[in-house]
Parts: structure tokens; C-alpha cells; sequence
């Protein structure tokens, strides 16, 4: 049998192929797909239930003029392989290679950059009114899913786009049953026959006659709904506005490809509901879809615990000292290290899904009563609960305690991933303490000192394994905005914050600076600041977040407060979005490792 997958390098090849053939593309797919990220990581479960609807979408729309909008963005590489980039799937998630999300500057198919999940309706529904202004008959679809459907942010576009006549698609990809188990025979032969033209043409026809006689529309409206009601679960979104269709079998191609071809003619909001298993054609991804959901390189190793590892024991013996600990998580269980205290403290353990805001007040709520929440959650997506943060904890001063995972560059995720800015956006807020661990076991330390604070708190840590430091059993605390000097050296002197406390070490091991573990970022340690600034030439701050505004910009505005004059290089991410690589040489890049200490010092005292 011919290999079909290689012929393929647009959609317009794609859609030259008969549709008996497209079963077999889909399984040529799924082994490119487990085969490439096996060796690169990345998302195998999530790509391999998509398969089919992917290959759907592209055979029925003209991509890239009808735009295609992916959430969450690793649904996408099913996509990427047919839009033109097979043959780079072996980069995918290396430096210079592919993106593991849709990324507008990769190709004209990517049309909109996705890494963080809901915003697929809002973007294509003002991909869709663009049109409409333009005249332009083009179409919009929003393919949603992996529990995306979760997060406010959807539902404010669900409800806008039903209050408008934009030709807009979504597209609910269930990929763990969660709304309806109501697939099969029946449903798909309805869904062919409520989207098709027949029934559409006797429903408009009815309208025109029915509304002249308002009760009598009523009631038939009623009826419809009804009837639809039964048979199908999309009351909801029909009351949003929406045309509801499905739900239909995610992996049933000839029933995607008339379901589509249908909606396509169609006007105005149309949902289309389907059923797909995560894993699909992949047996252990089919057993353990979460496990098998993100991969890493099959050639990759760790030594010792991550810190995502010491949170988790963290929690569950802090947990057992106290019962009113409560854990929370925007949907990230098994990624911020929940697993076991999920299964030994049920009754203490909340996953709200995707809702980032709702985690922050839910947790405000329990500390009003006394609760002990914990907030497990990733610095990039903490972002998107700012305001709750801001005005529902720190304003009341409640004693929440954040442990904020993925700070700093996070490797092959890239930029939507990078928790460049958490020290940025907390350092600024009042009541706040913000600490930031050298190590695994002060990594323990502060999380038992935030837990005990009767205050907001945040301990941020990086992703992946640390220095290798044993970990202390005992939950102790370390005294609030208390650094520790850990060398005495002369002229210059490295403030470090946090991850980069050991290059720093590194480096003044060869010019002879002094050292010190800033430890808190907020409230800063200002008596041993001035300390230094008296005793040394020059001081140097060095972190892993962004350098505009982050934790050496809170110690040069302190020595410009007290009007000390020492020289100050403050050195963090610059600038810019910095793109996916490998994190030691992503760092490297950004000067932010031992020689980059040197050359800074190098330059201020040139031999």
C-alpha cells in the first residue's frame, strides 16, 4: 500500500485524495505523530484524538483563507504536519525548530498564537467580524477542548458571538465524555439532518409563516427545543444563540466531513459538539491519556526530586499537621505535583478546571473562614488571575499562600509557558512576601514559612530538578526578609535571587565577589543591602525574570530612596519574548549564567 502522507504537503493536496482514503492518512498520522514525539516530547494524547476532525476541517474548508483557530494550542500538530511542516516535525520543540503551539510567525495556517487555553471563540469571532466588515465570505471556526471549555473567558464569547449574526463555528472537542456519552448511530444521523438543508429550509420556512401568528411560533419554538432537548444535550448553547449540532462520533470521518460540509453553508452561530478519546490508536495513551497527555524525549534524564516533587511531599506532610490546609489548582494537578494529595486528602483537594480567577477568590473565601488555602499554580497563568489577586486577597490581606511553579524560562514550552514576570507583578502589590528558594530544600523551608504567615504569600520555583541539596524532613521556617550571605568577597558583590544563586556562586568563585541569597524578594533584606553597597564597588542583582521591574529594580530603588551611590548592574531576562530551546543554553544566551557574571564585571573593571 502506498504511503499517502508524503504526498501530502498543503490542504490543497489533501483534498485531491478520494475520502476512502483519508482512514488511512489518519493511521499513517498517528504513527508519525507517537514516532516524532517520542524523540522530540511534547503532546502525544491530545494530538492523537484529533486526527480525524483535523483532517475533516482541512478537506472541507479552503485553509488558509477560512480561518482555523486551535485551543488549546497542543490540538495543533496534526495541523502543523499537513499545512507544509512534515518533514520538520523532528524540531518540533528544539532550538530554532517548530513551536510545540500554533505560532503566527510559522505559518500563514497558524492563524492566531495559542499557548494558553479559551481563547480560541473570542479570537475567531473577531476573525469572523473582521469579515463581515469586509464583506468577505471567508469563515471562522474555534476548535476548543481539553477541558478549555472550563474557563470563563469561553463562556463570554459564547454569549457575545450568540448575540450577533457572524458566520462563526465552534467546535467542542469532548475528549473525556463531559458533557454527554449520548454518541452513536442515532445522534450522528441527526446531526447530518438538523445541519443539513432540507431541515434548515422547512425550519425558516415555518418561522416565516409561524411568526405571523405569535403564539402559535411559540409554541413550535418550544417543540423544536424539546424535541432537540432529548435527544441531544446543547439546550445550553442553543439558548446562547447557537445552531447545536452533535454530538457526533470525533473519530466517524464521513460523518465529520457531511456534518461540516453542511455547517459550512449555514449562517450565523453554529456549535458543533463531538466525542473524541484522548489517546486515540495509541493503546498505553488510551490507558493513561493524563500521563501520556505532555512527554518527555525518550533520551531524557533527571537526577533527584523536581521542585514541582517538593511541593508535593511539602504539601501532603504539611497537610497532615494541619486540616485546614486546602489544595487548589486551576487544572494542573499532576503538572504542579498534586497527585498524592489528591488521593490522600480528597475531601482538602479542589480542581476548579481551567479558571485561573475563580482559583484566586475561591481561595480568598476559604481564608475568610478560617481555611488554609494553597494555590498550586503555574507563574504564566497566574497572570491571568491579576486582578483577583490583587483586589480579593492582597487588598484584604488574607492569608493565601501561592507556589508558583514554572518561574522563569521553561525550556521547549517557549515563550507561553515562561514565567518571566511573576516577581515583576507581585513585588509591586502590597501585603505581599515573595520569596524565591536557591534550592530543594529551601524550597521546603519557605513554603512551611509561607503557609504559617498570617498574610499573602508566594513562593516562586523553577521547572524541572535542582542543585541536588538533601531536603530536611522537618517543616521548618526561615525568618521573613532575612538573606543569607554566602560568600565575603571583595569590590563586587552578586545579589542573587532565587534559581541563579548557584551561578552566581560559580562565578565568584573566580573573581572573588561576595555572595549573598537574597531569599525575598519582598520585603528585601535592605539591612544587608546597605551592608554591602557600603563595603563593595559594585553590586550586581541577577535573576530569572524579567529585568524591567523585577527584584534588582527593588533594590536600586532602595539605594536611590536612602541616596547611596554605589554602582549597580542589574542583570534578568531582557526585553523581548525569548523563543523555545534548551533552558541552560536559553540562559547562557541571556547572559544569565556564570561567565555572564564575569563579562559584566570584566566590562566595569577592564584590565
Amino acid at each position: 500500500m502506498d504511503n499517502l502522507l508524503t504526498s501530502i504537503n498543503s490542504p490543497q493536496d489533501l483534498r485531491q485524495l478520494d475520502k476512502k482514503q483519508l482512514p488511512q492518512l489518519a493511521e499513517e498520522l498517528r504513527a508519525l505523530i507517537v514516532e516524532s514525539v517520542q524523540q522530540t516530547g511534547g503532546h502525544i494524547s491530545s494530538n492523537l484524538g484529533v486526527i480525524e476532525l483535523t483532517l475533516a476541517l482541512h478537506y472541507v474548508y479552503d485553509t488558509p483563507d477560512d480561518r482555523l483557530v486551535w485551543d488549546v494550542g497542543h490540538q495543533s500538530y496534526v495541523h502543523k504536519i499537513l499545512t507544509g511542516r512534515r518533514e520538520r516535525m523532528n524540531s518540533m520543540r528544539q532550538p530554532g525548530g517548530l513551536s510545540g503551539f500554533p505560532k503566527r510567525g510559522e505559518s500563514e495556517f497558524d492563524t492566531f498564537g495559542v499557548g494558553h487555553s479559551s481563547t480560541s471563540i473570542s479570537a475567531a469571532l473577531g476573525m469572523a467580524l473582521a469579515a463581515q466588515a469586509n464583506d468577505d465570505p471567508r469563515h471562522a471556526v474555534a476548535i476548543i477542548g481539553d477541558g478549555a471549555l472550563t474557563a470563563g473567558q469561553a463562556y463570554e464569547a459564547l454569549a457575545h458571538a450568540g448575540d450577533l449574526s457572524a458566520n462563526l463555528l465552534v467546535i467542542l472537542n469532548d475528549n473525556e465524555m463531559s458533557i454527554s456519552k449520548n454518541v452513536g448511530g442515532m445522534a450522528n444521523y441527526l446531526a447530518k439532518l438538523l445541519s443539513g438543508n432540507f431541515y434548515t429550509s422547512a425550519r425558516e420556512g415555518s418561522k416565516k409563516v409561524l411568526e405571523k401568528i405569535p403564539p402559535a411560533w411559540e409554541i413550535a419554538r418550544r417543540a423544536e427545543e424539546h424535541m432537540k432537548g432529548m435527544v441531544v444535550p446543547g439546550t445550553l448553547f442553543e439558548e446562547m444563540g447557537f445552531n447545536y449540532i452533535g454530538p457526533i462520533d470525533g473519530h466517524d470521518i464521513d460523518t465529520l466531513i457531511a456534518t461540516l460540509s453542511n455547517l459550512r453553508k449555514r449562517k450565523g452561530p453554529q456549535f458543533l459538539h463531538i466525542v473524541t478519546k484522548k489517546g486515540k490508536g495509541f493503546e498505553p495513551a488510551e490507558k493513561q491519556p493524563c500521563k501520556y497527555h505532555g512527554v518527555s524525549p525518550a533520551n531524557s534524564k533527571s537526577s533527584g526530586p523536581s521542585y514541582t516533587q517538593v511541593f508535593g511531599r511539602w504539601l501532603c506532610d504539611m497537610a497532615k499537621q494541619d486540616k485546614d490546609l486546602i489544595g487548589i489548582t486551576p487544572a494542573m494537578c499532576e503538572g504542579s505535583g498534586l497527585n498524592r494529595f489528591a488521593e490522600d486528602f480528597p475531601d482538602r483537594y479542589f480542581d476548579v478546571g481551567i479558571a485561573e480567577q475563580h482559583s484566586v477568590t475561591l481561595a480568598a473565601g476559604l481564608a475568610c473562614e478560617g481555611k488554609k488555602p494553597v494555590v498550586a499554580i503555574y507563574s504564566t497563568f497566574l497572570q491571568r488571575a491579576y486582578d483577583q489577586l490583587i483586589h480579593d486577597v492582597a487588598l484584604q490581606n488574607l492569608p493565601v499562600m501561592f507556589a508558583i511553579d514554572r518561574a522563569g524560562l521553561v525550556g521547549a514550552d517557549g515563550p507561553t509557558h515562561a514565567g518571566s514576570f511573576d516577581l515583576s507583578y507581585l513585588r509591586c502589590i502590597p501585603n505581599m512576601v515573595v520569596m524565591a528558594p536557591a534550592d530543594e530544600n529551601e524550597c521546603r523551608q519557605m513554603l512551611t514559612t509561607g503557609f504559617h504567615h498570617n498574610g499573602p504569600t508566594a513562593v516562586r520555583y523553577p521547572r524541572g530538578t535542582g542543585i541536588g541539596r538533601d531536603i530536611d524532613p522537618a517543616l521548618n521556617t526561615i525568618e521573613i526578609g532575612k538573606a543569607e550571605l554566602r560568600r565575603k568577597g571583595k569590590k563586587v558583590a552578586i545579589l542573587a535571587f532565587g534559581s541563579l544563586v548557584d551561578a552566581a556562586e560559580q562565578a565568584a568563585q573566580q573573581i572573588d565577589a561576595s555572595v549573598v541569597n537574597m531569599r525575598f524578594v519582598k520585603p528585601l533584606d535592605t539591612t544587608l543591602i546597605h551592608q554591602l553597597a557600603d563595603e563593595h564597588d559594585l553590586l550586581i542583582t541577577i535573576e530569572e525574570n524579567a529585568v524591567m521591574g523585577g527584584a534588582g529594580s527593588a533594590v536600586n530603588e532602595y539605594l536611590r530612596e536612602i541616596g547611596h551611590d554605589v554602582a549597580i548592574r542589574l542583570m534578568g531576562l531582557p526585553d523581548k519574548f525569548i523563543d523555545h530551546g534548551v533552558h541552560k543554553q536559553m540562559l547562557s544566551d541571556c547572559g544569565l549564567d556564570a561567565n555572564g557574571i564575569i563579562d559584566v564585571i570584566n566590562r566595569y573593571f577592564p584590565a
